[in-house]
C-alpha cells in the first residue's frame, strides 16, 4: 500500500505546489451510562482518509471511506486546488520523514474483555448512586482507541504513525430542593488502561463534594487575592494564553500580532509557559505532526517575556518563524489546523503554605467547569473554592466565577507553587476536538475579579 501511496503521489506531485495523502484506520470500545444503567455499548471500527493538495495559494481537500479510486481524489483535491488562488504560501521546510512510530503500552486495552470494562464501570454508577440520597442524576462514560495513520507527501515523507486514547469521565449531579450542584472526574492516560483502575475513593470524593456544596454559600463578588489549583492553571494558560499562541489567530489579525510580537514582556519575570507534545504520557503528546513535522517543546513564555508561538507549515511559511509541529487533526475527516498539545506553566519556588499565610481576606479556587475567552479577555468558573481567612482555608463556597484581562492577570501574579501536575483535556476548534494536557503549579495573584452574590 505504502509503494502504490508513493507511486501515486509521483505522479502528480509536478502538478501542484504540494500533495499527501493520510490514511487513517481506528478501532476501539465506547461505554456510557446514564441514570443506572447502560445507555451505549459499541466497539466501533473506521477506516478512511484524504487528499490535500497546494497550488498557487489554495488549498483542495477530499476525504473519502473508500480506497478504491485514491487517482481520482487525488485529480479532485487538484482540480478543487485549481479553481482560484488565494494568498502566496511558501510551506515551512521539513525534511522528508521517513519512519514508523508503534505505541509502547504499559496495559493494552485491547488485552481487556468488553465484560470485564461493562462490569467495572457498572460497579462505578452503582457506587455513585449509593453515596447519598441527594444524588439526582450522574453519567458515566469510557472510551479507548488505537489508530493508525499513514502520511504519504511529495515532499518525500513516508510515516506510518499509531495513537492511542484511553479516557474515562465521570458526571455526579446533587440535588436539594431548586439548588443542584455538579462534580466531574476525569482521568486519562493514552498508554495504561490501568488508569480506569481502582477510583472508587477518588469517586466517593467527587461525590461527597456534590452533596457539600448544596450546603455552601456562593461566594461574594468582589476583587480578592487569589490562590487557583494547579487544574485551574492548566485551563487558564490554555484557553486565555494558548489560543492566544497558535500562529493562524495570529496571522489572521493585525490587532492580535502587535499583541502577540515576539520579545514582548508579556508576564512576571519568574513565569515559564511551554508546550510540549514529547511529555511521555501526556493526553496531547505525539512524535509527529499531521503534517509529518516532529514533534517539539516550544517556550511560549521565558521569564514572563513572549518568546514563541505555535505552528503549521503553512503559518510558518508565512510569518518566517520556525516550525513547531503543531499541525493537528481530528481524523482524517478533518485539515490540519494549528493546535496546542500539552501546555502548562512551568514549577516556580513557593509552597502553598507559603501562598496563603499572609493572605488576610481571599479564595481558594479549584479546579476547572469551562468558561469563555474574547481575545485577551477571560472569564471561567471553578469547581468549587474556599474563603482564605487569615492565612488559613475556612469555609467552602461555589458559584466561583473568575474574569479579567490575560495580560493583566499575567502581571499580576505574586507567587508560582512548586507543585506542577498535568490534567487531561480536549480541546475543540474549527469543528475539531483533540486531547490535549494543560497544567501547572498554584498560582497566587492580585486583584481577582470574582463574579458571585
Amino acid at each position: 500500500m505504502i509503494d502504490r501511496l508513493s507511486d501515486l503521489i509521483s505522479q502528480y506531485k509536478h502538478q501542484v505546489d504540494y500533495c499527501e495523502i493520510r490514511l487513517e484506520e481506528s478501532e476501539g470500545t465506547e461505554i456510557r451510562f446514564r441514570g443506572r444503567d447502560i445507555e451505549s455499548i459499541s466497539q466501533p471500527l473506521s477506516r478512511g482518509g484524504c487528499v490535500r493538495a497546494l497550488y498557487k495559494g489554495r488549498w483542495g481537500f477530499v476525504s473519502f471511506n473508500d480506497l478504491d479510486g485514491l487517482k481520482g481524489k487525488i485529480e479532485e483535491a487538484i482540480s478543487l486546488a485549481k479553481l482560484g488562488h488565494g494568498e502566496k504560501v511558501e510551506l515551512g521546510d521539513v525534511e522528508p520523514i521517513v519512519d514508523q512510530v508503534a505505541v509502547s503500552y504499559q496495559k493494552d486495552p485491547r488485552e481487556v474483555p468488553l465484560g470485564e470494562k461493562v462490569a467495572l464501570f457498572d460497579h462505578y454508577i452503582q457506587q455513585i448512586w449509593e453515596l447519598s440520597p441527594k444524588v439526582s442524576d450522574a453519567a458515566v462514560g469510557y472510551f479507548d482507541a488505537n489508530t493508525q495513520v499513514t502520511l504519504i507527501s511529495s515532499d518525500g515523507s513516508c510515516l506510518v504513525q499509531e495513537f492511542a486514547d484511553i479516557y474515562a469521565g465521570f458526571t455526579i449531579i446533587a440535588r436539594q430542593g431548586e439548588i443542584v450542584q455538579t462534580t466531574l472526574l476525569t482521568v486519562a492516560d493514552p498508554l495504561d488502561y490501568r488508569i480506569v483502575l481502582g477510583l472508587d475513593d477518588r469517586i466517593s470524593e467527587r461525590g461527597e463534594m456534590a452533596v457539600r456544596l448544596l450546603e455552601a454559600k456562593p461566594v461574594a463578588g468582589g476583587s480578592y487575592p487569589v490562590v487557583i489549583n494547579q487544574e485551574l492553571t492548566g485551563s487558564f494558560i490554555h484557553e486565555a494564553f494558548g489560543h492566544l499562541s497558535e500562529a493562524d489567530f495570529v496571522y489572521e489579525n493585525e490587532n492580535l500580532r502587535k499583541m502577540m510580537k515576539i520579545g514582548k514582556p508579556v508576564a512576571v519575570k519568574g513565569l515559564n509557559v511551554f508546550d510540549d507534545p514529547t511529555l511521555v504520557g501526556g493526553n496531547g503528546s505525539y512524535q509527529y505532526d499531521a503534517e509529518g513535522v516532529p514533534a517539539k517543546k516550544t517556550h511560549l513564555i521565558k521569564g514572563g517575556v513572549l518568546t514563541g508561538r505555535l505552528h503549521s507549515r503553512e503559518t510558518a511559511g508565512k510569518m518566517g518563524e520556525e516550525l513547531t509541529g503543531n499541525a493537528r487533526v481530528a481524523s482524517y475527516r478533518s485539515r490540519p489546523l494549528v493546535r496546542m498539545s500539552n501546555t502548562y506553566v512551568n514549577s516556580g519556588e513557593t509552597s502553598f503554605q507559603e501562598m496563603v499565610e499572609d493572605i488576610k481576606l481571599g479564595v481558594y479556587a479549584v479546579g476547572s467547569i469551562g468558561g469563555q475567552t474574547d481575545r485577551e479577555m477571560f472569564t471561567f468558573a471553578a469547581k468549587w473554592g474556599y474563603m482564605i481567612r487569615d492565612g488559613e482555608l475556612a469555609e467552602l463556597v461555589r458559584d466561583v466565577k473568575l474574569s479579567g484581562n490575560v495580560f493583566e492577570t499575567l502581571n499580576n501574579i505574586q507567587a508560582i507553587g512548586d507543585d506542577l501536575k498535568m490534567h487531561p483535556s480536549w480541546c475543540g476548534k474549527g469543528g475539531q476536538v483533540v486531547p490535549t494536557s494543560s497544567g501547572g503549579p498554584h498560582l497566587r495573584i492580585k486583584n481577582v475579579v470574582i463574579g458571585g452574590q
